[in-house]
């Protein structure tokens, strides 16, 4: 393959294979590994949500890009009752395979390419700036917006609450994006993987009337239920906001074959209308952020933020890797905070997605010191 061709030439090193030395360093603790470096689900798919995907198996038929009917009113009736946004239509929701794969996509999908620029936060998921690299963007990394000067952005993300660091954003950091975005022609991308998951205080979505006054226009909001509804495996995601930005979303995916299977937008529905499994997930997430909380403070270090989201954002004050070494010797693994950016090299982030068990035996060995 000639060097033309070679797209991963463009990207960075892919993060998790950099830390698999320290990996299995972890894996040799006698206790076994306490793996808490990725934000991946332990707990079962609950019952309401398989029982729907096998509902609905046998169904040979190609699925619709846009979703079904019933998948898409759910969406809108959930993002309501859970998080008080109004004026939403059906028609502006749009599903995905996976939020990652579609902000992996998401610049490249709205027709960015050389010379547009992507705004994405200081610290930040990875693959924010890795879907601007795709699309031949550049990428400017800024929580505020007095760094972009004159500059005129084709797309700024917003993540609130914030992976890695769990920071939330105020409303009024939220309307300034907003009215930004709006004197400047910018379309404002907003992941909200998180926002069922807020700890302290209040997270707001950016298609909440109280940030954008009831108006979408050139405003996204991605949300996933990988995380509230262990839907990892499903793949289950989905797009709202200004139904001019999902219609062209939806023309392009049709063309590219961009479908969520039938059955995983059965299981979504099922998944969006039920919010008595997601407060029982909430909760247990809640409990080992206690006990995980309690025992890095005793060990020595510091929870930076962390009012929402899987993880907490901590701190020994020494190089994050240097800290990862030294989870490692007591068989806990966490992600170093260079995977989200230059200006995160003291912190490491540690995933609340183990079991109980796991969760305890964290604890015993940060206890132990």
């Amino acid at each position: 393959m000639s060097p033309r061709g070679r797209v991963s030439s463009l990207l960075p090193d892919f993060p998790w294979d950099t830390i698999a030395s320290v990996k299995v360093r972890a894996a040799a603790h006698p206790g076994g590994i306490v793996d808490l470096s990725v934000g991946t689900p332990v707990d079962p798919v609950d019952p309401l949500i398989r029982t729907a995907l096998n509902s609905v198996a046998a169904v040979p038929g190609y699925p619709t890009t846009h979703g079904t009917p019933e998948l898409r009113a759910a969406a809108v009736d959930a993002l309501k009752r859970r998080y008080g946004i109004t004026g939403l239509e059906p028609a502006a929701v749009l599903p995905a395979i996976g939020t990652k794969e579609l902000i992996a996509g998401l610049p490249r999908l709205l027709g960015l390419g050389a010379g547009d620029l992507v705004v994405i936060p200081e610290v930040a998921y990875p693959t924010y700036e890795v879907g601007a690299l795709l699309a031949g963007a550049q990428v400017l990394r800024a929580d505020g917006l007095t760094r972009l000067g004159p500059q005129t952005p084709a797309l700024i993300y917003v993540n609130s609450p914030s992976n890695p660091t769990g920071r939330v954003l105020g409303v009024e950091h939220l309307r300034k994006v907003v009215a930004f975005a709006r004197e400047r022609g910018a379309i404002v991308a907003s992941d909200e993987c998180y926002l069922g998951l807020t700890w302290e205080g209040r997270a707001l979505s950016l298609l909440d009337p109280e940030v954008c006054d009831g108006d979408h226009t050139n405003l996204l909001a991605v949300h996933s239920l990988s995380k509230t509804s262990n839907l990892a495996s499903y793949r289950a995601g989905f797009v709202a906001g200004d139904p001019a930005l999902v219609a062209e979303l939806l023309e392009v995916r049709k063309h590219a074959g961009m479908m969520v299977p039938f059955p995983i937008q059965a299981a979504m529905t099922a998944a969006l209308s039920d919010d008595a499994h997601e407060a029982r997930q909430r909760e247990r997430y809640r409990a080992r952020r206690d006990v995980l909380r309690k025992a890095l403070e005793a060990a020595g270090f510091r929870v930076d933020h962390s009012e929402a989201g899987l993880y907490l954002w901590s701190t020994r004050g020494e190089p994050c890797r240097t800290t990862l070494d030294w989870l490692a010797d007591r068989g806990i693994l966490a992600a170093p905070g260079d995977f989200y950016g230059p200006g995160a090299s003291e912190h490491v982030r540690i995933a609340l997605t183990a079991t109980d068990e796991r969760i305890a035996a964290a604890a015993e060995r940060l206890a132990a010191g």
